[in-house]
């Protein structure tokens, strides 16, 4: 008798454990007071990053992705399914009760002779498994917290369309550009084409320097039809992101979809801020997604513990059963019971032992998998600070070169008609202003995305 009072204590000593609360900031890993890219920030870091470019055609484009996106969608449809789980889980916790309407017919041989009797029956069946160590409570509170970790998901789907839009809105400005850089190369080459081909016919240049001319025309045809298809295929990429049919038309506005020969690629905000690294773990959905998953793992770790404990439940039926159906509404041929018992699980082929070890094992991969998104949230941070500042660099330096490739094409077309240099060096001239417009663009365009890889990182809303 000791043995099964001290036996007793245990468990309800379990049966009123909770899992100790967990910290967001216990990481494996030190994590760092400040950036180490950029310096120390005491202010929070900037939100509603979209208006900071500027761009009402930019703007337009993400709030309608927003809204017609099928992914987006299909991640929205989720969080309704998760919280619908997490009411289908919470259920439990309430009495169960039914209603059995029924029709019986017998027939009784009593001596030689036979009987038929019939009967109506309307039946309640009642049944209640009392929580007294909250082990349902615990599954419920696991669903809800997952019902909110899909709910921060969709934040994070959210913040990730709208910068997969915008990145794709601006590759796909410098293709457009792209394509005009090279369509301006074709005209040009076909200038010095007409050129050669005049001297050639008086006599005061060789047949190898028009085949090499031509080459080059040949060349930047080439080019102008890959930049074409660039833009084409950047178009439809886009046009499925904001959940359209990718057709000929990449982008509209207002009704159009003239290329702008005015359009420039925006130069990125001037300033930002990136906060302090303490306030990532509470910015960025993602992350904080992790984190509640973490502590749904463990409300199920509780639950599979506090199965092993016994289990008190209420049961009733009640009814009336009669062979005329207009009496069965009588209430003095009603009948009904009820009952409580206790279940203490005793031997179940170590299934609820085995629940528990699986429980434990989740709970070490959740709580991996939360560093994981951690340590990648500061690695983003850390690596888009890190690059702006060198993108910045190489940004300064191509716009000189481009200036200086500009003007040393004039000068080699000057010299060349004085008869000064050689066909290759005219060539060479030209292919260098050319692949200098074509980087510039690049890393204009590189800039714009590693700034909204930063605000995506520090989880800046849209």
């Amino acid at each position: 008798m000791p043995r099964i009072f001290s036996a007793l204590s245990v468990l309800l000593a379990v049966g009123c454990e909770s899992p100790a609360p967990r910290d967001a900031w216990a990481l494996a890993f030190p994590a760092p007071q400040h950036w180490s890219s950029n310096g120390h920030f005491a202010e929070p870091a900037a939100t509603g990053w979209l208006e900071a470019f500027n761009d009402a055609r930019l703007t337009v484009l993400v709030k309608g992705g927003l809204t017609d996106n099928f992914d987006l969608q299909s991640a929205a449809a989720r969080v309704e399914a998760a919280r619908e789980q997490a009411v289908i889980a919470g259920s439990e916790r309430w009495p169960q009760l039914a209603f059995t309407p029924g029709y019986q017919r017998a027939k009784i041989n009593t001596g030689g002779e036979s009987s038929e009797y019939g009967a109506f029956t309307a039946m309640f069946n009642l049944s209640w498994e009392l929580d007294v160590w909250g082990r349902i409570k615990a599954g419920q509170q696991a669903a809800e917290t997952e019902a909110e970790a899909a709910g921060d998901d969709y934040r994070a789907a959210q913040l990730s369309l709208a910068a997969r839009i915008a990145q794709a809105y601006f590759e796909l400005g410098e293709a457009q550009l792209q394509a005009a850089v090279a369509a301006q190369s074709v005209k040009d080459r076909g200038v010095i084409v007409e050129l050669v081909r005049g001297r050639f016919n008086k006599g005061l240049t060789r047949g190898l320097d028009l085949r090499l001319v031509l080459t080059d025309l040949a060349n930047a045809k080439a080019q102008l039809a890959q930049a074409s298809n660039d833009v084409q295929l950047i178009g439809k990429r886009l046009q499925v992101l904001l959940g359209r049919y990718p057709g000929n038309d990449p982008v509209r506005q207002d009704g159009s979809n003239e290329f702008d020969p005015t359009f420039r690629l925006p130069q990125p905000p001037p300033t930002l801020s990136a906060g302090l690294p303490s306030e990532l773990l509470e910015r960025r959905p993602d992350v904080i997604a992790a984190f509640k998953r973490l502590r749904a793992a463990d409300s199920r770790l509780e639950s599979a513990e506090k199965a092993l404990l016994p289990r008190v439940t209420l049961t009733g039926a009640g009814g009336s059963s009669s062979a005329a159906l207009t009496e069965i509404i009588d209430p003095r041929a009603a009948a009904w019971n009820l009952a409580a018992g206790l279940a203490q699980p005793l031997f179940t082929g170590s299934r609820l032992q085995g629940e528990i070890r699986f429980n434990e094992a989740k709970v070490q991969e959740v709580f991996n998998q939360y560093q994981s998104v951690a340590l990648n949230a500061f690695r983003e941070v850390e690596q888009a600070l890190a690059a702006e500042a060198w993108l910045r660099t190489q940004e300064q330096t191509l716009r000189e070169a481009v200036e200086q490739t500009e003007a040393s094409r004039k000068l080699a077309v000057y010299s060349y008609r004085q008869g000064l240099i050689e066909i290759l060096t005219l060539l060479d001239s030209y292919r260098s202003t050319l692949n200098a417009q074509s980087a510039h663009l690049a890393v204009q365009r590189q800039l714009l995305n590693n700034r909204i890889n930063l605000y995506l990182a520090l989880g800046g809303g849209v």
